[in-house]
């Protein structure tokens, strides 16, 4: 009997725990709005205009029907390539020699550089003729020391490779079926031997009887 009423007991706190449960968590779904803990930023109802530059003067747009072009320090393939510029871009151009065209850029200390002008479109007017920098001092090409090099060459000594020999020819024996030379095979006098040795067993199980 106690043990029922115990039972009941945590039945009854059980069911009492879960309707709190509940009535706490309908309470705080009802009173949270999203809406109104996060306002929406206002936006603004205006255009907000936008800063363009446009170059002045004479200025170089790269063709469209090239990915990207290499801008040198100088007139020729002999300078090194200092940067690139992309397909459609823009940059004021200075000056002419040959068939380069001198561009402001501001990606080295100089400020200027050098593309080919078959890869860009020039407007705004004529160029002037400008003369190159000086020519970069070409790469000097190391030399091999002959004396020092003869001390790293070795000839390599011959090896003698191992001889190699025939095994020697393996010689099968051979028997004769016959034995002591007679014309009787071993074969037969044993299958004689074994057939006498049935019948004598057989003989002797008859006279046990």
């Amino acid at each position: 009997m106690l043990m029922t009423k115990n039972r009941s007991r945590q039945s009854f706190v059980l069911i009492a725990s879960s309707l709190l449960f509940l009535c706490g968590l309908a309470l705080i779904t009802t009173s949270y709005h999203p809406a109104a803990a996060a306002p929406h930023a206002q936006l603004p109802t205006v255009n907000i205009p936008t800063v363009t530059s446009s170059p002045t003067g004479p200025f170089i747009t790269v063709n469209l029907d090239q990915d990207q072009i290499n801008v040198r320090s100088g007139p020729s393939t002999l300078y090194p390539k200092i940067g690139v510029l992309l397909a459609g871009q823009t940059a004021p151009a200075k000056g002419r020699n040959g068939d380069w065209i001198l561009i402001d850029y501001a990606g080295v200390p100089t400020g200027k550089a050098w593309v080919y002008g078959p890869l860009v479109t020039v407007t705004g007017g004529a160029l002037p003729i400008v003369e190159p920098p000086p020519t970069p001092t070409p790469l000097v090409t190391a030399t091999i020391d002959a004396t020092l090099a003869a001390q790293f060459i070795t000839t390599p000594e011959s090896t003698r490779l191992p001889t190699w020999t025939s095994a020697p020819t393996i010689a099968i024996p051979k028997f004769d079926d016959a034995a002591g030379g007679g014309s009787l095979p071993v074969g037969w006098v044993i299958l004689v031997v074994g057939l006498l040795g049935i019948v004598i067993g057989i003989l002797s199980l008859i006279q046990g009887r």
